[in-house]
């Protein structure tokens, strides 16, 4: 279950981007917000303050918050903590996502997935390469390793809509949280050909290590994002 300030701001990022809340106008006082979720101010402060980090908003003492609709990072940012997966952050968005399986085999897995994924060297796993597609844009290339014994009946049909909504809503399978590594990186052949990355371009590496309620990893991946294009940011609130 989300926490209330998180729930006051997918609604108000709603009204903005179906402009109830109109570019250029100011959000309703805090005051007022207050009365209508029932909530803190103290939590209604946090969820504007989630707003303005992802650019819809901006607040500034004594002229109230202004209604941005536009990130002001110049590209697309997502929290460095959320791993619910890139379709249903896009979904909530409203914005289209594709996704094109590139590469999708079984593969006994190398000694670095094995650590990784905490299996045996002969328990096979899926090796995948997804391109993602945002606005029929190319936009994160992943690489992404699955136990197969864990996934079991995974397909390209599935690959080319939602993995994690195949997992949760099929499997029945729950995540626990995630490990998350982010650096910089040279591009290689794939962001080359995928991404439209030049030889010299910086590439954004995210190595992620996804985790069940039971402990066990389910996903190893590496989710390659042009340095132009994505970013990941982080939200610090007094809790």
């Amino acid at each position: 279950m989300k926490p209330k300030y998180e729930e006051i701001a997918d609604i108000l990022r709603e009204r903005i981007k179906s402009e109830i809340y109109m570019t250029d106008t100011l959000l309703p006082n805090q005051t007022d917000l207050v009365t209508e979720f029932g909530a803190s101010r103290m939590t209604v402060k946090k969820a504007i303050g989630i707003l303005a980090m992802e650019g819809l908003v901006y607040s500034q003492r004594g002229s109230g918050t202004k209604i941005l609709n536009r990130s002001f990072w110049d590209k697309e940012t997502s929290p460095a903590n959320e791993y619910g997966g890139l379709s249903k952050q896009m979904n909530d968005r409203h914005q289209n996502l594709e996704s094109k399986a590139i590469l999708f085999e079984v593969e006994f897995p190398d000694k670095q997935v094995q650590e990784r994924l905490m299996i045996k060297p002969e328990q096979p796993v899926y090796k995948i390469i997804r391109l993602r597609i945002l606005e029929t844009k190319p936009f994160i290339l992943e690489h992404t390793y699955m136990p197969c014994g864990l996934v079991p009946g995974l397909t390209t049909e599935i690959l080319e809509q939602s993995i994690y909504t195949y997992i949760k809503e099929t499997l029945n399978l729950h995540f626990a949280g995630a490990y998350r590594n982010i650096q910089a990186a040279k591009s290689d052949t794939y962001d080359q050909e995928y991404l439209n990355c030049a030889v010299d371009d910086p590439v954004l590496e995210v190595e992620q290590v996804v985790y069940l309620k039971d402990g066990q990893p389910i996903e190893y991946s590496r989710s390659r994002n042009r340095y132009d294009q994505r970013g990941y940011s982080i939200l610090n609130v007094d809790l």
